[in-house]
C-alpha cells in the first residue's frame, strides 16, 4: 500500500475592505462641562495665514492646563460634525510608539495595511494622506494631542497637503515644531471675563451661587488658569464648602496646592495640577545643560511671577545654587560640581520656556521671566523647611548683587522692588534668619530713594515689627529698621516725630551697645539733624559740636563718620545764621576730604558743593555760580551726567546764576533740568518736584509773576497729591504761591494766603519753628503792601521780639525782620524812625556779614532812601 505524502495548504484571510468614508478614528475628548468660546478657537478656524496662504498645519502650545486639548476637540468636533471630513483621525501622542500605532490602526482599516507591522503600516498611511495624481482628494485632519517631544514626530509629521489639516497640542514651543505651513498659536489663560463666565456656569451646573467679587477673586487666586478653576469649582461642590473658605484654604501656607485637589478629577482629566507640571520639569531637566532646569525654577518660584529680571537668576549667587544643587542624571566622575557659566543659566532657563513652564522674553527690556503663580506655588511645595530656607537667603542674595549696581534704572530698580516684596511675601521668616537679610533694608530704601517717601515709612513700620517678632526688641537688627524708620517719618513730614524716634531709640543704643558704639554715635547725628530740621538749627549745633568731640576720641579724625559729622555742623552752622563760618568750615573740611579720600570721591565733590552753596550764602553769588560750574564737570566726568549728585549741582549752579543777577538764565536752567528729572527719576519724584518750584519761583523773579501763580497753582495739586497736604514742601509752595500772587498786584489775596498758611504752619510746626516765622514775616509784608502800613508795624514788632528769642538777634532772619520793620514805619508816616532803625541796622550787618554782603548793600540803599524821604526829597520805594 503506498503511503502518500499530504501537499502543503496555504490558507490566506480574505482581504478588508477599506473603511468606507467618512472615517474617524481615535477617540475625541469629550467636551468640557462649560467650554468657554475663546479667541484661540477663532484662530483656529481661520486656516489662512499672513498673505492669504492656506495654513496647512497648526500648532497649539502652552503651560499645562491653559485647555490646549479642549480647544483641539472643539475644532476636531466641529470640522467631523459640519461634514467638512473624508478622515478624521485624533492621536494621544504622548510618545512616539503611541502616534506610531495610531498611524498603524488607521492604516489597516483605511487601505491594505499590515497591522503586525506598525512602522511600515503606519509610513503607509502617511503616503496615502499624500495627493496623488488621479486619485479622489481626501479631506482630512490629523490632531496629535500631548506631544511631549518633538524628536517623536520625527518621520512622522503627516505630509503637507491641499486638502488635509494637522493640528498638535503640546507644551514644547522648540523651534523644530514649527516649519513650513505650520502656524504656531499660543494658548493663554482665561481672561478675567471667561474666567467669571466659566466658574458661573460650572457652579450654575449644581445649583449653586456666589457673589461675582468671590468668583472674580478666586479666578485672581488661580491666576485664570482653566485647569485649576475646573479642580476647584469640583473641590467646592464636593466639600460643599463656600468660595470664601476655599479661598481662606488657598491662602493658608501650610496647604499645598494638593490639598486643594478634588478626590476625582472632573471632565476626563488625568492628572492633577502639580503632578502634570512635575512632568513637565522632569523632561526640562534632561534638556541641556542637563540637571539645571529643576533648581533654576526652585529659584524663580519665590520671586516675582510677572517678571524676574534675567540678571537675578544669572547672579553669581544664582550661578552657586546651580552649580551646588543640579539634579545629578549621570554620576559625576570628579565628585567635584562643574562650575555652572551665566550661558548655562540662560540656557536653563531657555529649557524651561520650552516646556512652557515659564515665559522667557529674551529680547524684552532685562530678558524678563514670568512664571504662573500656581506653578510657582507646587514648586515651593516641594521644598523642606531647610530648602526654602536656603532658596530664599539665595534669591535674597541674588536681589543685592544686581541691586548693588545702583539705581539709575528706573525700569530694573522697580522690578528688583516687585521682586523683593514676592519674596518677603513667601518668605518672611527666612529672611529673619538667623539675622534680617541686606535686602529687607534695601527694598524700603529704595522705595524712598524713588520719591515714595510714604511708601518707605509704611515699610520699615512693617519692618519694625517683623524684626522684632522674629529677632527681639534690642537685637541689633530690630534697633537699625528703627532707625531707618525714624528717618522716613522726618522725609515724608514729620521732622518733630523724627527726632522723638531717634531720642527713643537712643536711649535703647546705649543701654543696648554703650554709648561709644558706631551704632550710638549716628544715632545722636540722626537725632542732631532731625532736631534741626524741626526748627532748632542752634540746638543742632551744639549736639554736633558735643558728638564731634567724641567721633574724634573713638573713631578718630579722619574716620568717615567723623568727617561725615564735620559737614553737619558746617551746615547747621549756617543754618543758624552764620553761613561765612559755616563757608570756612567747609573749606577747612574739603582739604580733609581731598587728603583723605581723594580729589575725585563722591563725599570730596559733597563738599565742594556745600562749600560753593555757603559761599553764596555768605555773599557771593558769582562765586557759587562759578564754583559749582566747575563741579559740574567734574561731577559729569566722575558721576555722569544723570547721576543725582550731579542732578543736584545742575539744580544748584541754576540757582546761583539767578542770585547772581541772571534770571532768565535760571529760568532756562531749570527748564533743561526738568527735562532730565522727569527722564531719570519720573514726574513725581520729590527732586522734580522741587525744580518745578525753583522753575516757577524764577520765572517770577524774572519778570513773569502771573505764569508764577500758574506753575504753582498746579505744583501744589501735585504735591497734595504726592506728599499730602500737610509736608513741608506742600506747604513751601503754598507759600510761594501767595508770594507769587503777591507780585501779581494781589497783595490782599496773598496775606489772606498767608493767613491761611500760618494756622496750618502753626499746627504742623509749631509756633516756633523757623518756617512759621517766615510765613508771620511774608504776612505782615502783604499786609503793608495791601493797604495796611500801621498793622504791618505792629506783626513785624511782635515777631521781631519772637525771633530773638528763638534764633538770636544775628540771624539773617532777625536781621530781614528789623529791615521790614524800620521800612514799615516809614510807610505807615515815620520816615525819620525808619531812618534812625536802618541805621542801627546798617552797623550790626556790617559786623554780622561784613560790608560787601547784598543785604548789607540792600540796607544802606533803604536808609539812603528813608534819609531822603525824611527831608522831603523825592525818593522811590524802599526795597525791602
Amino acid at each position: 500500500m503506498a503511503i502518500g505524502i499530504a501537499g502543503q495548504v496555504n490558507i490566506h484571510a480574505a482581504p478588508r475592505e477599506p473603511a468606507p468614508w467618512p472615517h474617524q478614528a481615535g477617540v475625541i475628548p469629550s467636551r468640557a462641562l462649560t467650554f468657554q468660546n475663546r479667541l484661540e478657537a477663532a484662530r483656529l478656524r481661520d486656516a489662512v495665514a499672513g498673505g492669504g496662504t492656506a495654513v496647512l498645519g497648526q500648532v497649539l502650545t502652552g503651560m499645562g492646563g491653559v485647555g490646549k486639548t479642549q480647544l483641539a476637540a472643539d475644532y476636531a468636533r466641529t470640522a467631523w460634525q459640519d461634514g467638512s471630513l473624508d478622515v478624521m483621525l485624533w492621536v494621544t501622542a504622548s510618545s512616539r510608539s503611541a502616534v506610531i500605532t495610531s498611524y498603524a490602526q488607521a492604516g489597516a482599516r483605511l487601505l491594505p495595511a499590515d497591522p503586525d507591522d506598525p512602522e511600515q503600516a503606519a509610513q503607509a498611511f502617511l503616503a496615502w494622506l499624500a495627493p496623488t495624481s488621479g486619485a479622489k482628494p481626501c479631506r482630512w485632519l490629523i490632531v496629535l494631542d500631548d506631544v511631549a517631544d518633538p524628536d517623536d514626530l520625527r518621520g512622522l509629521w503627516p505630509p503637507a497637503s491641499s486638502s488635509g489639516r494637522t493640528l498638535v497640542t503640546t507644551r514644547r514651543r522648540d523651534a523644530a515644531l514649527t516649519g513650513a505651513g505650520r502656524r504656531r498659536i499660543d494658548v493663554g489663560l482665561f481672561t478675567p471675563a471667561e474666567a467669571a463666565a466659566y466658574l458661573t456656569q460650572a457652579l450654575a451646573v449644581h445649583d449653586r451661587q456666589e457673589p461675582e467679587e468671590q468668583l472674580a477673586a478666586l479666578a485672581k487666586d488661580l491666576g485664570h488658569l482653566p485647569l485649576a478653576l475646573a479642580q476647584a469649582v469640583a473641590y467646592i461642590i464636593d466639600s460643599g464648602e463656600t468660595i470664601a473658605a476655599y479661598r481662606d484654604l488657598l491662602a493658608d501656607r501650610t496647604t499645598t496646592l494638593a490639598d486643594t485637589t478634588p478626590d476625582r478629577l472632573p471632565d476626563d482629566q488625568d492628572l492633577p495640577l502639580a503632578a502634570a507640571w512635575s512632568l513637565s520639569v522632569a523632561r526640562a531637566d534632561t534638556l541641556g545643560p542637563e540637571g539645571l532646569a529643576r533648581p533654576m525654577l526652585d529659584l524663580a518660584a519665590l520671586l516675582d511671577p510677572n517678571g524676574i529680571p534675567q540678571t537675578i537668576l544669572t547672579s553669581t549667587p544664582a550661578l552657586t545654587h546651580l552649580t551646588q544643587h543640579r539634579t545629578q542624571t549621570r554620576p559625576d566622575p570628579t565628585g567635584e560640581p562643574e562650575p555652572v557659566s551665566p550661558r548655562d543659566a540662560v540656557r536653563a532657563l531657555r529649557a524651561l520656556d520650552r516646556l512652557s513652564l515659564i515665559n522667557h522674553a529674551p529680547n524684552a527690556p532685562h530678558q524678563t521671566i514670568s512664571v504662573h503663580q500656581l506653578i510657582q506655588r507646587t514648586t515651593r511645595d516641594t521644598h523642606t523647611p531647610d530648602q526654602h530656607a536656603h532658596l530664599a537667603r539665595t534669591a535674597a542674595d541674588a536681589l543685592i548683587a544686581v541691586w548693588s549696581e545702583g539705581e539709575r534704572d528706573t525700569t530694573l530698580t522697580q522690578a528688583l522692588r516687585a521682586n523683593a516684596n514676592a519674596l518677603t511675601d513667601c518668605a518672611e521668616e527666612a529672611l529673619h534668619r538667623p539675622e534680617a537679610h541686606k535686602v529687607l533694608y534695601v527694598m524700603g530704601r529704595s522705595l524712598g530713594n524713588s520719591g515714595q517717601v510714604a511708601a518707605a515709612f509704611s515699610h520699615f513700620h512693617r519692618l519694625v515689627a517683623s524684626t522684632r517678632r522674629h529677632l527681639g526688641p534690642d537685637h541689633p537688627d530690630t534697633l537699625i529698621a528703627r532707625s531707618n524708620l525714624a528717618a522716613w517719618r522726618g522725609e515724608a513730614g514729620d521732622a518733630a516725630g523724627a527726632a522723638a524716634a531717634f531720642a527713643e531709640l537712643l536711649d535703647d543704643r546705649k543701654r543696648v551697645l554703650g554709648p561709644d558704639h558706631p551704632n550710638t554715635l549716628i544715632a545722636r547725628s540722626n537725632l542732631a539733624s532731625w532736631r534741626g530740621e524741626a526748627g532748632d538749627a542752634a540746638g543742632a549745633v551744639v549736639a554736633f559740636a558735643e558728638l564731634l568731640d567724641d567721633q574724634v576720641r573713638v573713631l578718630g579724625p579722619d574716620h568717615p563718620d567723623t568727617l561725615t559729622t564735620r559737614s553737619n555742623l558746617a551746615s547747621w552752622r549756617g543754618e543758624a545764621g552764620d553761613a561765612a563760618g559755616a563757608a570756612a568750615a567747609f573749606a577747612e573740611l574739603l582739604d580733609d576730604r581731598k587728603r583723605v579720600l581723594g580729589l575725585d570721591h563722591p563725599n570730596t565733590l559733597i563738599a565742594r558743593s556745600n562749600l560753593a552753596s555757603w559761599r553764596g550764602e555768605a555773599g557771593d553769588a558769582a562765586g557759587a555760580a562759578a564754583a559749582f560750574a566747575e563741579l559740574l564737570d567734574d561731577q559729569v566726568r566722575v558721576l555722569g551726567p544723570d547721576h543725582p549728585d550731579t542732578l543736584a549741582t545742575r539744580n544748584n549752579l541754576a540757582r546761583w546764576r539767578g542770585e547772581a543777577g541772571d534770571a532768565a538764565g535760571a529760568v532756562v536752567a531749570f527748564a533743561e533740568l526738568l527735562d532730565g528729572l522727569v527722564r531719570v527719576f519720573g514726574p513725581d519724584h520729590p527732586n522734580t518736584l522741587t525744580t518745578r518750584s525753583n522753575l516757577a519761583l524764577w520765572r517770577g523773579d524774572a519778570g513773569d509773576p502771573a505764569g508764577a501763580v500758574v506753575a504753582f497753582a498746579e505744583l501744589l495739586d501735585d504735591q497734595v497729591r504726592v506728599l499730602g497736604p500737610d509736608h513741608p514742601k506742600t506747604l513751601t509752595t503754598r507759600n510761594n504761591l501767595a508770594s507769587s500772587q503777591g507780585e501779581a498786584r494781589d497783595a490782599a489775596g496773598a496775606a489772606a494766603a498767608f493767613a491761611e498758611l500760618l494756622d496750618d504752619r502753626k499746627r504742623v510746626l509749631g509756633p516756633d519753628h523757623p518756617d512759621t516765622l517766615a510765613t508771620r514775616n511774608n504776612l505782615a509784608a502783604w499786609r503793608g503792601e495791601a493797604g495796611d502800613p500801621a498793622g504791618a508795624v505792629v506783626a513785624f514788632a511782635e515777631l521781631l521780639d519772637d525771633q530773638v528769642r528763638v534764633l538770636g538777634p544775628d540771624h539773617p532772619d532777625t536781621l530781614t525782620t528789623r529791615n521790614n520793620l524800620a521800612s514799615s514805619r516809614g510807610d505807615a508816616g515815620d520816615p525819620a524812625g525808619a531812618a534812625a532803625a536802618l541805621a542801627e541796622l546798617l552797623d550790626d550787618l556790617v559786623r554780622v556779614f561784613g560790608p560787601d554782603h547784598p543785604n548789607t548793600l540792600t540796607t544802606r540803599n533803604n536808609l539812603a532812601l528813608w534819609r531822603g524821604h525824611a527831608g522831603h526829597t523825592a525818593v522811590s520805594k524802599p526795597t525791602a
